[in-house]
């Protein structure tokens, strides 16, 4: 997808789609997304709020959308399935399709790849853009040369001449560490690394990261497409942090925050059917030293109350007196939450808790979300 999450969050607000927009990128946060106008004005997804507002002061900022995020990427999904089994969703907003076997019903691979795009923007009125390639590495190569909203198509017989020129960090798997380690030793290009001897480069970043890359240069790497759904192996866990505006000492401050955190992670986990043991919290302190501690309950849970309640307790227990910067909350050792079985114990008391998440769950779905709240989040604003 294209700038995926700034796309979604743009979708009902057309007056904004040919200004600067930045999701994420709180006072003291990073940005999550930015869109094509503030790309060109050099923001970047991981960039800290401070620098993207240097950057592009004009930007409007808007606030992520988890839940849509998600919502909107099992549509894009099913799309993809719609059109082939051999889908492998390689995260929220990027996937690998295997389309050889449904060229007789669809065509050629270059109309599927428009028909896919036809869809995605009809029905999530998003765009995307596909790379067409033998092999999965330069498939995604040719994706991101493809952005935004385009198709590219890189033939077995053209690698030379459409992928050797390219920048070597743009070879799949090659970040910024191993890009200039590249670069130290005269490896600016694809074409330097596909002409260094496979030896050589074993010598330079390893043996098996020296044979892939050689392979990857060429695209005759054998990476395999994985049919799998996102559903396939869950996710073992879910959090959110939040950075203050300003420093805090105040622990009803912490409290109340923890609480919104805590809201918003098991929100997440009743739409995703998980369940969870181990709550954890994560504390930095205005001089950057950053600590986290956990907690395991005797059975999973995905109530607010109870994930709140054992955050509370952990930062309780820290008994630091030092301002904080920043949050967090997570929940770990996810599983399904219709085989998490939950050990009632004489006596305990019922209060109600799950009934009370899905009923603020099912206003949410009718009204928005945050349109039901814990009193104790209307007691003020976020520092």
């Amino acid at each position: 997808m294209d700038a995926f999450y700034a796309s979604v969050a743009l979708r009902d607000r057309p007056e904004l789609r040919d200004v600067p927009v930045i999701v994420g990128g709180g006072h003291r946060g990073v940005v999550l997304s930015a869109n094509y106008p503030a790309r060109e004005r050099g923001v970047r997804s991981g960039m800290s709020g401070t620098e993207a507002r240097r950057l592009c002061p004009e930007a409007v900022r808007l606030s992520p959308d988890f839940g849509d995020f998600e919502t909107v990427s099992r549509s894009v999904m099913e799309t993809f399935r719609s059109i082939t089994p051999l889908v492998e969703a390689y995260s929220l907003d990027e996937a690998f399709l295997d389309v050889s076997g449904a060229v007789r019903r669809l065509g050629t691979p270059l109309q599927i790849a428009e028909l896919v795009r036809a869809r995605i923007h009809d029905e999530q009125r998003i765009t995307c853009s596909v790379g067409l390639a033998r092999t999965v590495s330069v498939a995604k190569l040719a994706s991101r040369r493809a952005k935004p909203d385009g198709v590219l198509v890189v033939p077995a017989d053209r690698i030379e001449e459409m992928v050797h020129p390219l920048d070597v960090g743009e070879l799949f798997g090659v970040g910024p560490k191993t890009r200039a380690k590249l670069r130290k030793i005269g490896l600016v290009t694809v074409g330097d690394v596909a002409r260094m001897p496979a030896e050589t480069l074993r010598h330079v970043v390893g043996a098996a990261a020296g044979h892939q890359l050689h392979q990857l240069a060429w695209g005759t790497d054998r990476r395999t497409l994985t049919p799998r759904r996102a559903d396939d192996d869950p996710e073992r866990s879910m959090g959110s942090e939040e950075t203050f505006g300003r420093d805090v000492a105040d622990p009803a401050v912490i409290h109340r925050e923890l609480l919104r955190l805590a809201s918003r992670v098991t929100a997440r986990m009743r739409r995703a059917g998980m369940a969870g043991r181990t709550v954890a919290i994560r504390v930095r302190y205005a001089d950057f030293t950053t600590i986290t501690r956990s907690h395991t309950l005797p059975d999973p849970t995905d109530t607010t109350a109870e994930v709140h309640a054992t955050a509370v307790r952990l930062f309780d227990a820290l008994t630091d007196p030092r301002r904080i910067r920043l949050v967090g909350v997570r929940v770990e050792g996810l599983r399904p939450r219709a085989g998490a079985h939950r050990q009632g114990l004489l006596g305990e008391r019922e209060h109600g808790w799950p009934e009370a998440d899905r009923a603020i769950d099912q206003v949410g779905m009718r009204f928005g979300r945050g349109a039901v709240r814990p009193a104790t989040l209307f007691a003020g604003d976020r520092p």
